[in-house]
Order: C-alpha cells, then sequence, then structure tokens
C-alpha cells in the first residue's frame, strides 16, 4: 500500500468475528498515546486507499485523492496496554472509512489521531453506585476497555452488561465477557439477540424493552433505581432515545456539566 507522510501507525492484528465486524489493533509510532477508557480515537486513510471490491461505489474528487478520511471510534483496550490500540468495527458498505479499513492488511500503515478525546468515562460513576452498561453493536467497545482496565480495581462495585446484537455470532467479546464474569462475582454479562437463530437460547428481542422487564433487576442483582444505580448508554441512536426514554420514566436524567444525573449517553453517529 501507498504510504502516506500523514500516517503514524500500523495495522499489527485484525480478528474478523464476522465478514462486517472486527476487531482492529493499531500501534502507533509514537508510545506516548494515552487514553481514559471510555474515550475514542480517530483513524484515518486516504481516500486514494483502496476499497473492498464489493463495497458500494463512491464518487471521488479527482482533486483530492490524498485526501484524509477521518472517523472516530471508540478504544476497546484497556488503558494499561501500550503495545497497541484496540478498535472494535463495523463495516458500513456505502461508508467513506470502513471499506478502506476492511480492505487493510496486517502490516499496512493508517493514521491514528495523537489524542484519544470524549468524556463517556466512569470518572462521574462512584465506586459505591452499581454500574448498568447498556450498548447495541460495536458500542460495546467502550465497556470492554473500562472492565479491561477498572474491574480488578472495583471489586466492591457490582456491573451488568446489556448488549444487543441482530445475531449471536455478532456478539464480539462475548467469550471474554462470559469468563470475566464466570471468574468475577461483580460483574454479569447479559447478551440479547433480536434474530435468534437455533443456535441461540438466551435474552431475544429488542434491547430497550429489556429495561422494562422484571426479570432485568433480578439478572444484574440490583435494582434500576437512580439513587443506587448510574445506567450508560452507548449504541445507535434509535437505541439510545429510546432507552432515555424508558430510564427518564423511572426517575434517570442524563448526566452534564450542570447535572449530577445517573444517566451517561454516547451517541455512536
Amino acid at each position: 500500500m501507498h504510504d502516506c507522510p500523514d500516517y503514524n501507525a500500523t495495522l499489527i492484528e485484525r480478528i474478523d468475528i464476522t465478514s462486517r465486524l472486527a476487531i482492529m489493533r493499531v500501534r502507533p509510532d509514537s508510545p506516548d498515546f494515552d487514553f481514559t477508557p471510555g474515550q475514542y480515537g480517530t483513524l484515518a486513510l486516504m481516500r486514494s486507499a483502496p476499497r473492498l471490491a464489493d463495497a458500494e461505489p463512491e464518487d471521488v474528487a479527482a482533486d483530492a485523492p490524498d485526501k484524509l478520511v477521518k472517523r472516530a471510534y471508540s478504544i476497546s483496550s484497556g488503558s494499561r496496554t501500550r503495545e497497541f490500540v484496540e478498535f472494535f468495527v463495523a463495516l458500513v458498505g456505502s461508508g467513506e472509512l470502513t471499506p478502506r479499513l476492511f480492505a487493510l492488511a496486517v502490516g499496512d500503515r493508517l493514521f491514528l489521531g495523537p489524542k484519544a478525546k470524549g468524556l463517556f468515562t466512569l470518572n462521574l460513576v462512584p465506586t459505591d453506585k452499581n454500574v448498568l452498561m447498556v450498548a447495541t453493536g460495536t458500542g460495546l467497545a467502550p465497556y470492554v476497555s473500562m472492565l479491561r482496565t477498572h474491574l480488578a480495581d472495583r471489586p466492591g462495585q457490582r456491573i451488568a452488561v446489556l448488549h444487543g446484537a441482530s445475531y449471536s455470532w455478532d456478539l464480539g467479546y462475548r467469550a471474554e465477557l462470559e469468563r470475566m464474569a464466570a471468574h468475577t462475582d461483580n460483574l454479569v454479562y447479559l447478551p440479547v439477540v433480536s434474530r435468534p437463530a437455533e443456535d441461540w437460547s438466551g435474552w431475544t428481542g429488542r434491547l430497550p424493552g429489556w429495561l422494562d422487564s422484571p426479570d432485568l433487576p433480578s439478572a444484574c442483582r440490583f435494582p434500576l433505581d437512580p439513587e443506587q444505580t448510574h445506567i450508560l448508554l452507548c449504541g445507535n441512536p434509535g437505541m439510545i432515545e429510546e432507552a432515555r426514554a424508558r430510564l427518564e420514566a423511572k426517575g434517570y436524567q442524563v448526566a452534564s456539566a450542570k447535572v449530577q444525573g445517573g444517566l451517561h449517553v454516547e451517541k455512536y453517529w
């Protein structure tokens, strides 16, 4: 692949979960890249970079082939990992960047923004409160980073992960989260599949509906009470909007610089 003077990182590992979901590990040239779990990094490739052959066609400006196409992705690696920065990426066939990212091979170069950004962290969640992490799709990534970094540090804090996906094979990090939950008293992993196949015997349906289910508090082992439990939402805007409405009906307020609420929201696009 043609290198670009702006490229400052290398793809060192790629784990394809499905043809449209991948875990990508990127090694920055600089050892100084730092982040707080929950933050996002910026990845970029030139417009002239190869795209997947079956991606939807696009119009590329003839005078801008070397322009960087940049997008933000939540980091899934733990903040103590220094060898690479990990991202959980979904292919968007009509997108500008992901058809190029999915055409990368190990050893190829790309751009990684020099600084991580974002406020969707555990900094505003007291350690004496329960935490319910709710995600759809690749919105799981910031929670994986948080758990890899902080789970051992917060043995007294009860945490549950409610992750929704279309199919069971789309449940990225499932094996790791199951292992974490099996070996940790304070973590519960609750996957939900909206289009179950014969291999699935767990929870089914659309994820927001489970927020009103009487089975959820007992499965989490803590109440969905704003006084006792903080809730994090990350994923597609439709899920965020519906989940937020259901939780506000239970008394939750979205946290902000001016409001000490128990609901923390990160929209993915």
